[in-house]
């Protein structure tokens, strides 16, 4: 069959080794009665665990359950006892009722089929003694002792428990009743406590009324003179504040000091004695001002005692001053006004201003003429802008055209009409007095300027010094426009005329430095002014290039060309000191947050972005190796802080302003 020895059986050879072996029971029990009977070659052959074994093990740890440990006996019950205290820490017995009145579950009918008999229950509480009941013996089998669970009384457990539950309710109530009363003690003791507070307080706020009504009746019984009144209204304000407040004192200070104040400024002239009073007046007012806002128009029902007082004695007597006062005579009054303003409320001092002087002021300036006054108006209005301030504009319309009127015959020659009108120059707005000027002024100064004869031999200059003794006055704009149509063109011409017959350079030299000595810096920097002189040098300059006028004097052309670049490189240096100082007075001020110019060609890009002109950087283009720009239609190159502009022959140096006049 192929069986191999010491090999296992099978195809495989998967099989046993060995042939089976028996066991021999010990005894005549059945199977499995004296433990496993498998043999030590079963076990290695078969590892498994026999489920039966298991079932064994498990039955056994069952069986031992059920039965008593030794020395285990019957246990006793254990009882706990609460105190007062600790029932009232527990507080009231949650899910307790205080009573148990029968419910429709305790009266339910209950049949029980759960033994051999069917039974009957009235209530789920007799299903409780069901185990209770032994049950019947079994035939056949010996009687043995029943003992019975216990004693079961229901009835009486839930009488027991529910005189408990009521004892606890009536202890925790007990306990309630008293932590209220001795709250409410507590809360008596409090309230006690502050109405001793309250007395005390009350009693002192008496005392102090007292020693205040003792003050008052000492100021209505005696006569009191104005100091003394006052420091006993300072005192109360000092000690008593809060009474001072709360009692009005302050209408009752204005009561007293009323009369007085009347009669001690009975005989009070404001013109002459404009400081009288002015102390007295200052300390009642640290006494009857309650610091409200001004009022703007009187009303005696809501007026503050400070200001009733002023209103009633103190402006009466400044009105009937004023009625008598001559405007004219400004000195007293505004002295008068400026040295009380500090202590008047503004709307008294408004009330004052525009009602009794603007109109007294209103009919003085109606009143004046200035051909026959031989006092200025402006030294009896001025002094009074800094009080009337903005109400003075009404009367400044007839004060022009009454100048207006009184310049119609004016020449240029009288100095007195730029006197008169001088210190007008910052009152009027700048508008109107641009508009006057031009109206009144300019054409005269033009008509004078014309009359001018420009003779290199015997020149009389006083018609251009009575145009140019304006040049605080006019603008500079107007001021280029006269010399510009009525002065430069025969200036010119009259060179021109000179230049054709034979001159003397030096002579012309001389005569062209004079003329320009005469104007100021001011007018001098101006455009108009400057292209006008360049003008002149250039028609020399084409003169003694040209040999025009026969004979030329030796060294003439080298003088020329020399005055040609000093007075350019003047003009240059000029325009460069004043762009210099523009530009350091902004960084100074800071304007703006943008950064300051750290060098001329940034200073340039800032003007060209004030003026919205283009100036950027012509890509590839450079002129001595200096990098060439392009500055709106101009190409410019700059060298050492100085700009040089593309002619038509040379590049030429020129100023930043005279640059962006060429931009635009």
């Amino acid at each position: 069959m192929g069986y191999v020895p010491g090999r296992g059986l099978g195809k495989n050879a998967q099989g046993i080794v060995t042939p089976i072996e028996a066991k021999v029971r010990k005894g005549k029990g059945a199977v499995g009665a004296y433990g496993t009977e498998r043999t030590q070659q079963s076990l290695q052959d078969f590892p498994v665990v026999d489920s039966e074994e298991e079932e064994e093990k498990e039955f056994q740890q069952e069986l031992g359950q059920w039965r008593r440990e030794p020395g285990a006996g019957k246990k006793k019950p254990k009882y706990s006892y609460r105190t007062v205290e600790e029932l009232k820490a527990r507080g009231p017995v949650a899910g307790r009722s205080m009573a148990a009145p029968p419910t429709e579950l305790a009266q339910v009918k209950v049949i029980d089929m759960t033994g051999r008999e069917q039974k009957v229950y009235y209530s789920y509480s007799q299903m409780r003694q069901k185990h209770s009941v032994p049950e019947e013996p079994v035939l056949g089998a010996p009687p043995r002792e029943h003992r019975g669970p216990g004693f079961a009384l229901p009835e009486l457990e839930h009488n027991l428990q529910l005189l408990i539950d009521l004892t606890e309710q009536e202890i925790l109530q007990s306990a309630r009743r008293l932590q209220h009363e001795r709250d409410v003690v507590v809360s008596l003791s409090h309230e006690s406590t502050a109405l001793q507070d309250t007395l005390s307080e009350e009693q002192r706020s008496l005392s102090r009324l007292e020693h205040i009504l003792e003050l008052v009746e000492r100021c209505e019984g005696e006569a009191l003179s104005l100091d003394d009144c006052a420091r006993v209204f300072e005192t109360l304000q000092a000690d008593f504040h809060t009474e001072y407040k709360a009692l009005g004192l302050g209408d009752l200070a204005a009561a007293v000091v009323h009369p007085l104040l009347k009669a001690w400024l009975c005989d009070w002239d404001p013109l002459k004695d404009s400081v009288r009073g002015l102390e007295e007046v200052g300390r009642w007012r640290a006494v009857l001002e309650t610091g409200q806002l001004p009022h703007s128009q009187p009303d005696s029902s809501a007026m503050d005692p400070y200001h009733r007082l002023l209103w009633e004695v103190w402006v009466p007597l400044v009105r009937s001053a004023v009625l008598q006062w001559q405007p004219r005579n400004v000195g007293p009054m505004v002295d008068f006004l400026e040295s009380w303003a500090p202590l008047l409320p503004v709307w008294i001092l408004d009330n004052i201003l525009e009602t009794l002087i603007f109109p007294r002021l209103q009919r003085e300036v109606e009143n004046w003429n200035p051909l026959t006054d031989t006092v200025p108006i402006h030294s009896w209005l001025h002094p009074w802008l800094p009080l009337l301030q903005g109400r003075l504009e009404p009367l400044y319309p007839p004060i022009r055209s009454k100048l207006a009127s009184a310049l119609q015959r004016w020449h240029p020659s009288d100095g007195s009409a730029r006197l008169i009108l001088q210190p007008w120059r910052d009152v009027f707005s700048p508008g109107a007095w641009e508009a006057f000027m031009v109206k009144n002024i300019v054409p005269k100064l033009a008509l004078c300027l014309s009359e001018l004869v420009i003779n290199p031999h015997q020149q009389h200059m006083d018609p251009l010094y009575w145009v140019l003794d304006w040049e605080g006055m006019l603008s500079l704009s107007c001021l280029v426009g006269l010399l510009d149509k009525n002065f430069f063109p025969k200036w010119l011409q009259v060179l021109c005329s000179w230049l054709s017959n034979s001159p003397n350079y030096e002579e012309i030299t001389r005569w062209y430095l004079g003329w320009k000595a005469v104007f100021s810096d001011a007018l001098l920097a101006q455009p108009l002014v400057k292209d006008k002189f360049n003008e002149a040098l250039d028609i020399m300059n084409r003169a003694v290039s040209s040999g025009i006028g026969g004979y030329l004097q030796p060294g003439a052309r080298e003088n020329i060309a020399y005055l040609t670049h000093t007075e350019r490189r003047k003009d240059f240096q000029y325009e460069a000191l004043q762009e210099r100082r523009e530009a350091e007075s902004v960084a100074q001020r800071g304007i703006g947050a943008t950064a300051v110019p750290t060098n001329f060609k940034d200073l340039i890009q800032a003007k060209a972005e004030e003026h919205n002109i283009v100036f950027m950087p012509l890509v590839g283009k450079r002129h001595e190796g200096k990098q060439l720009y392009t500055f709106g239609r101009i190409v410019i190159y700059i060298d050492r802080g100085v700009v040089f502009v593309q002619g038509e022959k040379t590049w030429v140096p020129t100023s930043l302003q005279s640059l962006i006049d060429m931009a635009k």
